[in-house]
């Protein structure tokens, strides 16, 4: 691989990845506070994807506004999800949480199959996104650059409110003892609300965005993809935030290099990502930025 193709995989795989730290940033949010894997997470980007495509191509909104406005709803749909399945079973096990996220998954999917229909649908992606650039060979969209300058920017703001706000205060305490916090006046249902209104905002911009560069909206588009980002969560380690977006740029970097390398295995390349995923396990459970999370959060 010479010089210039391999510049050309790093930028598909920077924006591959992004698309994939967006997303893992909420799974790892909801897992650092209730230690719950949300499996309904990839289906909210997929709310959040086809909130725009019905803003932008029946009520012909701009799309500026389309996103926006899909992003606060797919917020509050995380949480009246929190509210309506999870807030129930705050003292039930664990597996019973997982067991109702399962089931949230298989609800919203079928519930879009059955009002939206099973035939993808292509996405109106504004003009200027499709604006092609040449920079020394090196060819580049304007999403794909998107992409990673708004998931830095997130990263930045989502850090900013844990670490230095009194509602991300509230967050890390939460996630040691729920308990503990409701003793000390705060109230923590409040709290896991937030998470889960940031969470799914941030999968709702990975899914607006995956179908601004893969342009087709479809009930099950969040199934593998979820999965994807839920590995990119492990990858970069459980729990943290930063690990999220570090293990999103490895998951994405790993499916774009399989395609360069061994075009012949491109069929496989889904595969990849959780091979990866086993191999980083074997041999550090925690992840790569992981910590002991009875020490560390976030």
């Amino acid at each position: 691989m010479d010089l210039l193709t391999f510049m050309q995989q790093m930028v598909n795989g920077f924006s591959l990845g992004s698309m994939y730290a967006l997303i893992a940033i909420g799974y790892t949010m909801v897992y650092g506070v209730l230690r719950l894997i949300n499996f309904a997470h990839g289906d909210i980007m997929m709310v959040g994807a086809f909130l725009a495509y019905a803003f932008i191509s029946i009520f012909n909104l701009p799309f500026a506004f389309a996103v926006l406005l899909s992003v606060v709803i797919s917020a509050l749909v995380g949480i009246l999800t929190d509210k309506i399945a999870y807030k129930p079973l705050r003292e039930a096990p664990r597996i019973s949480l997982l067991i109702t996220a399962i089931g949230i998954s298989f609800f919203l999917e079928n519930a879009f199959t059955v009002f939206a229909g099973g035939i993808p649908r292509p996405f109106p992606v504004p003009e200027y996104m499709q604006n092609i650039f040449n920079v020394s060979g090196i060819i580049f969209s304007t999403s794909s650059i998107m992409v990673p300058i708004v998931t830095l920017v997130l990263l930045l703001a989502i850090l900013f409110v844990l670490y230095k706000t009194k509602y991300g205060m509230a967050i890390r305490a939460l996630s040691f003892d729920i308990k503990t916090v409701n003793l000390m006046g705060i109230d923590a249902n409040k709290i896991i609300s937030i998470v889960f209104a940031l969470g799914s905002a941030l999968a709702a911009v990975g899914g607006i965005f995956w179908v601004i560069n893969y342009p087709s909206v479809e009930p099950m588009m969040g199934v593998l993809v979820g999965l994807k980002a839920f590995a990119a969560a492990v990858v970069g380690g459980i729990g943290s935030v930063t690990g999220a977006v570090l293990g999103g740029f490895i998951i994405g970097f790993t499916e774009v290099v399989v395609v360069a390398f061994f075009p012949d295995l491109a069929g496989y390349k889904d595969a990849f990502a959780f091979v990866f995923l086993i191999f980083v396990l074997l041999f550090k459970p925690t992840g790569i930025m992981g910590k002991d999370l009875e020490k560390s959060r976030f």
